[in-house]
């Protein structure tokens, strides 16, 4: 299972959280959805987490690719990927 790290994360004005995680090369991202209430109950989204290679998606614009790449490369160097953001 690939491991995706948290590249960006956007709040509606539904209180939906949505959360995009990325492959440390930027090319394929996994994005979920949250409610901001359940997530201020947990710990919130963690750095990084594993998913299944069926469920990531082909990032098509190589500078959201690249984008996605710089951020996957920060958060990786400084936070485990247990830790919550």
């Amino acid at each position: 299972m690939p491991r995706v790290w948290l590249v960006e994360r956007d709040v509606d004005s539904r209180n939906l959280v949505t959360m995009t995680y990325a492959t440390p090369d930027g090319e394929r991202a996994f994005t979920r959805q949250a409610a901001l209430d359940s997530l201020a109950r947990r710990d919130g989204p963690t750095a990084a987490v594993d998913v299944e290679e069926d469920r990531l998606e082909t990032v098509g614009d190589p500078e959201t690719a690249a984008r996605y790449a710089e951020e996957a490369e920060r958060v990786a160097e400084r936070h485990d990927p247990e830790d919550s953001l």
